[in-house]
This record gives C-alpha cells, sequence and structure tokens, in this order.
C-alpha cells in the first residue's frame, strides 16, 4: 500500500488549525464545566428536597444521555429557541460545558464527602462560619483530591470534541474527514488526525502527573 504524504503535508495547516479549536473548546468545556460543576455539587448536596431534586435530575439526564444527542439537541433545538441563531463552535462548547458539569459535580460531592466531618466541627469550634470552614478547610481539600479525577475528565473532554465534526464545527476530525472526502483515502488523513490527538492526550497526562507529584496528592 503506498503511503500519500503530500496529503498530509497539504492539510497539515489546516490540521494545526483544528487542534488549536479542539485545545480552545476543551479548555473553555472543562473550565465552565468545573465552574458550574461546583454549584451544582453544593445543590446536590442540599438537605433540603425540593432543593435537591433538579440537581439530580440535571446530573442524571446529561449522565444518562449520549453527548451526541445532546449536541444535536442544543444545536438544532435548544439554543436557537433562544437566542434566534448559533454556530458550530459555540453549540459545541455549551454542549461540552453542561456535559462536563455533570461529572465534575460528582467528583466535587465526592470529594467533599470524602474529607473527614471531624475536620468541619472542629473548625465550627474554633469560630469559623460555613463560608470560612467550606474556604479554608474543605475546598483546599477537596480540590487536592479531585485533581486525578478532573485530569481523566479533561481528557475525556478532549476526545469527545471530535463529535463537533459533526455539525462542521471545524476541528481535528472536520478537517480529517475534509481530506478524506478529497482524495478519497483513509489511512493518511485520520491516522494523522489520530496521532495529533494522541500527542495532545499523551501531553495532557504528563501535565496532570506532574501536577498530582507536586501537590503530592493522596
Amino acid at each position: 500500500m503506498d503511503f500519500r504524504f503530500d496529503i498530509i503535508t497539504e492539510y497539515f495547516p489546516f490540521f494545526m488549525k483544528g487542534m488549536g479549536l479542539t485545545i480552545l473548546m476543551s479548555v473553555v468545556g472543562v473550565l465552565m464545566g468545573c465552574i458550574l460543576g461546583f454549584f451544582i455539587a453544593l445543590g446536590k448536596m442540599s438537605r433540603t428536597l425540593i432543593v435537591r431534586l433538579p440537581f439530580v435530575w440535571y446530573i442524571n439526564f446529561l449522565r444518562g444521555t449520549p453527548l451526541l444527542v445532546q449536541l444535536f439537541l442544543f444545536h438544532f433545538a435548544v439554543l436557537p429557541s433562544i437566542f434566534g441563531e448559533t454556530t458550530p463552535v459555540i453549540s459545541v462548547m455549551v454542549t461540552l460545558s453542561l456535559n462536563s458539569s455533570a461529572y465534575v459535580a460528582e467528583i466535587f460531592r465526592a470529594g467533599l464527602q470524602s474529607i473527614d466531618k471531624g475536620q468541619a466541627e472542629a473548625a465550627h469550634s474554633l469560630g469559623m462560619n460555613k463560608y470560612q470552614v467550606m474556604r479554608h478547610v474543605l475546598l483546599p481539600q477537596a480540590f487536592k483530591r479531585s485533581i486525578p479525577p478532573l485530569g481523566n475528565e479533561f481528557i475525556v473532554l478532549l476526545k469527545d470534541s471530535s463529535l463537533g465534526a459533526m455539525i462542521a464545527a471545524q476541528e481535528l476530525l472536520y478537517w480529517g474527514r475534509a481530506a478524506s472526502g478529497q482524495y478519497l483515502r483513509v489511512w493518511e488523513p485520520y491516522l494523522m488526525v489520530a496521532l495529533m490527538y494522541l500527542i495532545l492526550t499523551l501531553t495532557l497526562t504528563y501535565l496532570l502527573n506532574y501536577l498530582e507529584r507536586r501537590l503530592d496528592v493522596k
């Protein structure tokens, strides 16, 4: 089988452009997912049933339905009905953010609940209020314990961003499909796309392992 390097050479600038957009959408998704996920975690931990139930349903829906279905819903139905129009990139970012928030909420909830209740009681006995206990005692420990699963969520989100190609978001897989369609070749464009995703995930894994060692996560 002849391997056509000219296809890779011609499309390499587009692959790089797609990789940049893949990184951007993934970073936005995980950052917004972390922000939303924190408050959703607090909502699910509420002792009031009427407050807790909406967050439980939110998490169950986003974790229990395929991401591609969610992407189609937001791109073709939800966002156009709310804002009148949307773009593929915006739709991907919104979908990744909301989907990630459901998983991150469970990560934060597990991290907070893993901390010995005696620490909060001791902090209260020292005169700290609930806000101070959460900020100075619980959150630092919960975040530290959540780093490994948050890192895994980032890697999953990075790969899931490839679904944006289904709605013509010009990320990495989009350009792989474009090259494959133009030359009617499969090996060259998709192997290049796979290699670039592998480089991204291995780099991210290395950085996360380094962060875990620096923080001595246990």
